[in-house]
């Protein structure tokens, strides 16, 4: 008869693939039962977007398989994200993993990015806020179709909610026809107040979409807490690679990890002529991705569903899921969600 200790034994040569690290070791394998030759157990994976379930299960079953007397394996699926201690220590359970979307320049989709990024995520089951910090042009709030917030709960602002996610902007606090005239030290203040003073409910990211640029809000969030990790958006035409680069630097001189840099509004496929045209060229995010020596998220075509979904308040990963688009954010969601877990659990 076989025996727990067969069972964990044979789990022990089976990894994560994306940590290295055997799942045993990594605390993944529990509620193991054992009745006669049938096996039941749980894998707790560190996301539910992990991108590599299949091999793992595969993996498992052929280990225990592979053990005298084992008639049935089943593996149950859950998830538990690991956390940034850094911010557990500094904002004690607010989020667990903040990952910061920037862009060099405006006008490359840095927004869309972010919307469609965090909807991908709560798709998958994850919990997902997404604190829109471009103060001057938050356009968070029209991408999502939501215009107002409830009222304030035991001291706490409470967030809008839409598709999944909690949401916080400064575009439920002032008209949209009304210009938001700042100096720096009132953008301060403000987005650290939406960091402290939302119930943002401890999601398991929180997506925080920064202004163009690198300035003063880049410099206040990262004082303000700690970045798990930073993802940098760019189109393929130079003159915004240029302008990326120097938002890559920004995070490399605040010690904050790149995750990875999305190229977006790349070549397009008509569905109906199957001709592809590149409208702002194409791999230049591939190329600077190589030559900075970080990794490389993907390409985001040029579709004009994104732009007609973003304005209706339905992101194309909920308009239009099955598009190549959709597929694209999902993919670059659970590439995002394996690196802060290798980030996170990494020796």
């Amino acid at each position: 008869m076989v025996t727990e200790q067969q069972v964990i034994d044979a789990l022990s040569k089976v990894k994560e693939p994306e940590l290295g690290r055997n799942i045993v070791s990594l605390g993944m394998v529990q509620n193991l039962k054992i009745d006669s030759g049938k096996i039941d157990f749980t894998i707790v994976l560190t996301t539910p977007a992990c991108p590599l379930t299949d091999v793992m299960d595969k993996d498992a079953k052929a280990a225990i398989h592979a053990l005298p007397g084992v008639s049935e394996v089943n593996i149950k699926w859950d998830s538990k994200v690991p956390s940034d201690q850094r911010i557990a220590n500094q904002l004690g359970g607010q989020f667990k993993n903040t990952i910061a979307v920037s862009s060099g320049k405006g006008g490359v989709g840095k927004t869309t990015v972010s919307v469609n990024l965090a909807v991908a995520l709560a798709q998958m089951g994850a919990t997902v806020g997404l604190l829109d910090a471009d103060i001057y042009g938050p356009n968070v709030p029209i991408m999502l179709g939501i215009d107002k917030i409830p009222g304030p709960r035991d001291g706490k602002i409470m967030p809008g909610y839409a598709h999944g996610l909690r949401v916080m902007s400064i575009g439920f606090l002032v008209p949209p026809d009304q210009p938001v005239i700042w100096r720096g030290p009132m953008i301060h203040s403000a987005i650290r107040q939406f960091l402290t003073d939302v119930d943002w409910g401890n999601p398991d990211y929180l997506i925080i979409d920064l202004p163009p640029g690198t300035g003063d809000a880049q410099l206040t969030l990262a004082q303000s807490v700690p970045l798990t990790g930073a993802i940098i958006v760019t189109t393929p035409q130079e003159v915004a690679l240029m302008d990326a680069v120097k938002g890559f630097a920004t995070f490399e001189k605040l010690e904050v990890d790149i995750l990875g840099i999305v190229e977006n509004m790349g070549p397009y496929t008509d569905p109906k002529t199957g001709e592809t045209i590149s409208f702002f060229g194409e791999g230049g995010g591939k190329r600077m991705a190589d030559r900075l020596g970080v990794p490389f998220l993907g390409t985001v075509p040029l579709d004009p569903e994104v732009r007609v979904g973003g304005d209706a308040g339905k992101p194309i990963t909920v308009k239009q899921p099955d598009s190549p688009a959709a597929q694209m954010f999902k993919r670059i969601a659970k590439d995002v969600a394996a690196r802060i877990s290798v980030l996170n659990l990494s020796e």
